[in-house]
C-alpha cells in the first residue's frame, strides 16, 4: 500500500506516517494539495496531512481541499507531541552570524517570541515544510542559515542544534489526519483514545438565526461537538463552509438522522466520516 505525507524526509508528517504505516510504503509530496491530487488520482492509497496545531490552529489548506474534493473521506485522526529546535550547518561555529532561518510558516509562529527574543535581527523566512528547510541548511554549508526543525531531520541532514525546544508553548501538539476515498478502512493495533465524526456543513441562504438553527440539530440530540470552524466559500464576504467533528461513535439512530434534518432545512452536508482517534510518540 503506498502512503502520500507532506514532506521531505523528516517532516513531523512522516514521523506520524511512520507510526501510523510502518509496514508500507511512504511517499513525500512537496504540499498539502499534491497530497490530496495523489489520493485523488489513484496514484496512491492514502495520505496524512496536517490539520490542526494546538498554539496556531486550524491548518486552512487542509480543510479547503477537505470541501473542494468531494471523494476524499477522512479515516483515522493522530495527534503528536511537536517540538521545535534551531539548527545550523556544523561548518558554522555558532549561531552569532545567522543571517536568516527558514521554516515552516508553523513552526516559525509556535516559535514566534523565542526567535524574536534570541534573534530579533535575524530574517525569518517561511518555507515549505519544517524537513524542506532543514535540507536548505544542509545543501548550504557555505551560508549562514539556520533552520526550526525536529531532531530527527537534524540527524538526517547532519546539522548542528543550537537551541532546542524553542517553541513559545511546552503543551505544543499538533493533528493529522488520514484522507482516502473509502470509509472507516484504517486498521492499526494501536490503542485509540476516542471516536470522532467530521462533517462539512454549507449553511442554506443567508437569513437570521440560519447557525442557530444548524447548531439546534445537534443540541437537542445531546451530540457533543469538539471544534467547529468557518471557512470562507471563496464566492463573496459572508459566504462560508463549516467544519464539524462530533465526538463518538456514529451508531446512535439520532445521531445518523441528525444529517436528514440539516438537509432538510437546506443545509449542504458532507459526511466525512466517523473513525478513531489514537495518540503518537513524539
Amino acid at each position: 500500500m503506498k502512503i502520500a505525507f507532506l514532506g521531505p524526509e523528516a517532516s513531523f508528517t512522516q514521523l506520524t506516517a511512520t507510526q501510523l504505516f510502518p509496514n508500507e510504503e511512504l511517499i513525500p509530496k512537496v504540499n498539502i494539495l499534491d497530497c490530496f491530487l495523489a489520493v485523488q488520482n489513484n496514484e496512491v492509497d492514502k495520505a496524512v496531512v496536517p490539520l490542526e496545531n494546538s498554539i496556531e490552529g486550524t491548518v486552512s489548506m487542509t480543510l479547503d481541499y477537505l470541501y473542494q474534493t468531494p471523494e476524499i473521506r477522512v479515516e483515522a485522526e493522530a495527534v503528536m507531541p511537536i517540538a521545535h529546535h534551531l539548527m545550523i550547518h556544523p561548518n558554522n561555529d555558532n549561531d552569532n552570524t545567522i543571517e536568516k532561518i527558514y521554516s515552516h510558516p508553523q513552526a516559525l509562529a509556535q516559535s514566534f517570541h523565542s526567535l524574536n527574543k534570541n534573534y530579533p535581527d535575524v530574517q525569518k523566512q517561511e518555507f515549505a515544510s519544517t524537513a524542506a528547510a532543514a535540507k536548505r541548511v544542509s545543501e548550504n554549508p557555505d551560508r549562514k542559515i539556520a533552520a526550526v526543525a525536529n531532531k530527527f531531520a537534524a540527524e538526517l541532514y547532519g546539522l548542528k542544534i543550537i537551541n532546542d525546544n524553542i517553541h513559545d508553548v511546552e503543551e505544543n501538539h499538533t493533528r493529522f489526519i488520514v484522507i482516502s476515498k473509502t470509509e472507516n478502512s484504517y486498521q492499526n493495533e494501536m490503542e485509540s483514545i476516542g471516536k470522532k465524526t467530521a462533517l462539512l456543513i454549507t449553511l442554506p441562504q443567508d437569513h437570521a438565526g440560519g447557525l442557530h438553527q444548524v447548531l439546534s440539530v445537534f443540541a437537542w440530540r445531546n451530540m457533543n461537538l469538539s471544534k467547529i470552524e468557518s471557512r470562507t466559500l471563496k464566492t463573496k464576504l459572508g459566504n462560508y463552509f463549516f467544519f464539524v467533528t462530533v465526538v463518538g461513535d456514529w451508531n446512535n439512530v439520532l445521531y445518523i438522522n441528525s444529517i436528514d434534518e440539516l438537509r432538510a432545512i437546506g443545509a449542504d452536508v458532507k459526511f466525512l466520516g466517523n473513525y478513531k482517534e489514537f495518540l503518537l510518540e513524539s
